[in-house]
């Protein structure tokens, strides 16, 4: 029993200068071709060293009965503790190993995760200037008009629309209730400017008002569905927003009215492709879902267009209680 715990302590001692080596050989990056020969001799040393120290000592202290120490015992004897020491060293390359290519692959997911986000915040703060151009060009046009009054109105709801947009600027995504009370504010805007000629009918299922979705995702489609559909109309025309969901999917639908004449529905298609709100929610959707979701834009032979998008169901961090539609 004394000479078992004898030669454990000293091959623990052997191990430590080991493992020190295995550490310095690790932080210096040093290749396999020259680790492998200083850990072979390095392990072949210290190996004969331990294996002689410890028949040394139990053949002096009698531990080990009828053995006299000689130094040609100790070749013989030092194979196993070199065999182990070399287990040792493998073991620790291939957890080393793992646990470097796990932290390589935690950097390389932030590293992922933070271009994403730029680019998402590119992309989003890409929508400001565009519809503020719109924004202050239809404000310019009922100063114009001498319309002071509606006006005075739309200004205060840019106000408030872009008070809302700079509350939410910190999260890519948001719960439905409160992107469609965002898209309340810029309704207002467009009610301002349409009056009587806008009407507009919002149908969310209360299962959906959780969803997480893009923010400011529906700003965008409802900004381009009021401009090349209903407001080229002389009696203007109907916006219907619907949200529903289905099992682990959530399903919006923006239709609009629109000229159906050859001519609109040629410039429509000729706007779709390059407009900047739609290719920006386009790019936000792949970004943030990739394969997982479904974008479609459908005109219809009465100049009606239907844009329909699928997103998997997840529910927001936090949704605003009590969402009930305004504008109908």
């Amino acid at each position: 029993m004394v000479v078992h715990v004898v030669f454990l302590s000293i091959y623990t001692l052997v191990a430590i200068p080991i493992w020190l080596l295995l550490h310095a050989l690790w932080r210096r990056h040093t290749s396999w071709r020259r680790s492998v020969p200083v850990l072979l001799a390095a392990t072949f040393a210290l190996s004969y060293v331990g294996t002689a120290a410890g028949l040394l000592i139990g053949s002096r202290h009698h531990w080990m009965p009828r053995y006299t120490f000689h130094w040609n015992d100790v070749p013989s004897s030092l194979q196993g503790v070199w065999f182990l020491l070399m287990i040792f060293c493998a073991m620790y390359m291939v957890i080393g190993y793992y646990l470097s290519s796990q932290e390589e692959r935690r950097r390389a997911e932030a590293a992922t995760t933070l271009t994403r986000d730029a680019e998402l915040r590119a992309l989003r703060y890409q929508l400001h200037p565009h519809f503020l151009f719109n924004t202050l060009n239809a404000i310019s046009t009922l100063v114009v008009e001498r319309r002071t009054d509606d006006a005075t109105r739309m200004i205060a709801r840019l106000g408030d629309f872009l008070r809302a947009t700079l509350e939410g600027s910190g999260t890519h995504e948001v719960a439905l209730a409160d992107e469609l009370t965002l898209t309340e504010h810029y309704l207002s805007i467009e009610k301002a400017r349409l009056g009587d000629r806008l009407a507009i009918a919002v149908q969310v299922g209360p299962d959906t008002l959780s969803a997480a979705v893009p923010y400011l995702l529906l700003q965008p489609l409802v900004e381009n569905a009021i401009r090349h559909g209903i407001a080229p109309l002389h009696e203007g025309g109907r916006l219907d927003i619907t949200a529903s969901r289905e099992g682990d999917r959530l399903y919006l639908r923006l239709r609009n009215d629109g000229l159906p004449d050859a001519t609109h529905q040629a410039s429509v298609n000729d706007v779709e492709p390059s407009s900047i709100g739609l290719q920006n929610v386009r790019e936000r959707l792949q970004r943030l879902y990739g394969s997982d979701h479904r974008f479609t834009l459908d005109l219809a032979e009465d100049g009606s267009c239907l844009v329909s998008i699928d997103l998997p169901f997840h529910r927001a961090n936090a949704a605003a209680p009590g969402y009930a539609v305004k504008l109908v």
